[in-house]
């Protein structure tokens, strides 16, 4: 990356992994301008970390015991951490240079936001989806210590051990930086049905919680339609946990409210991957409910 800036940024990269030799390096070279990268890793047994350390990035391992805090949490709390910014990412993410000038600017401002909101530009069988509404926005970039992921629910140590949908909680002002970061995956569908699968899970335990009690978690953004982004979102969900036939109003959003039909195959497999994944929430919920009712 031949990117033009002053100086390095003083940025702190945590990119979190598992088994990603298939992205990992497409991630980790387009990073030259952050001071530091760190490579958050749950025991991978492919190459994730030989490619990681070739490229001179540091490698920390994270136990999971089933409890909070989850992967970028426990980063936060025990990697040292020497700049005033840190910025999140997967492994299947690419930081465009544009969006690197965007950081610059924000983070080298006389009066910066706490924290930033980025979009993730969702890609999709070999092309970007422009259409379906597929790709949102998340607090990605925030100052050191200012901000702190949700506690929702407990789990298993065998279940996710990375936040999902959980938020960042940002103790002061929010803005948003752009263009949008590439989310491209280059495992496949198979590998992305299957992780739609296990978070399914997780997810119908959460909205169990929200159903049953009324709270989404331990502390939680706060749900508010006339909130950021974040707090919307959250507020719409509580909404779309109620309605009968959700996974189809998912779907209907998406193929012809946010114009997904545009896509022509690629639009319809996503919009169609997405209301399967509702459906499963929906049936895991309701087994989880009888297994209650009959005390299994």
């Amino acid at each position: 990356m031949n990117l033009q800036l002053p100086e390095r940024l003083p940025v702190t990269v945590l990119v979190a992994t598992k088994n990603e030799e298939a992205n990992i390096k497409r991630c980790l070279t387009a990073l030259s301008p952050a001071t530091k990268i760190i490579v958050v890793d749950s025991h991978s047994t492919d190459t994730t970390i030989k490619i990681a350390e070739d490229l001179g990035v540091e490698v920390v391992q994270f136990n999971y015991n089933g409890r909070y805090p989850k992967k970028r949490q426990w980063a936060l709390d025990n990697v040292t951490i020497d700049t005033k910014w840190v910025l999140l990412l997967d492994a299947d993410e690419v930081v465009p240079e544009a969006l690197w000038r965007e950081i610059s600017s924000a983070t080298n401002t006389m009066s910066p936001n706490v924290a930033y909101l980025i979009t993730k530009e969702f890609h999709f069988l070999g092309r970007p989806l422009r259409f379906g509404g597929f790709s949102h926005s998340a607090v990605l970039l925030f100052q050191k210590g200012k901000a702190r992921f949700e506690h929702i629910v407990d789990g298993n140590s065998a279940g996710p051990d990375m936040e999902i949908h959980e938020r960042l909680i940002v103790d002061g002002s929010i803005g948003r930086v752009g263009p949008a970061l590439i989310h491209e995956d280059f495992k496949g569908v198979e590998a992305y049905i299957a992780r739609h699968n296990y978070y399914s899970t997780w997810e119908a335990n959460v909205r169990l919680k929200f159903l049953s009690e009324g709270s989404w978690g331990h502390n939680s953004v706060e749900a508010k339609l006339a909130g950021n982004v974040q707090e919307r979102r959250r507020f719409l969900k509580g909404i779309a946990a109620k309605v009968p036939f959700e996974s189809w109003l998912w779907f209907f959003y998406h193929f012809y409210f946010r114009l997904g039909f545009l896509e022509g195959r690629r639009g319809l497999i996503a919009c169609q991957i997405r209301r399967n994944y509702i459906e499963q929430v929906r049936a895991k919920i309701f087994e989880m409910q009888l297994r209650k009712e009959n005390g299994t």
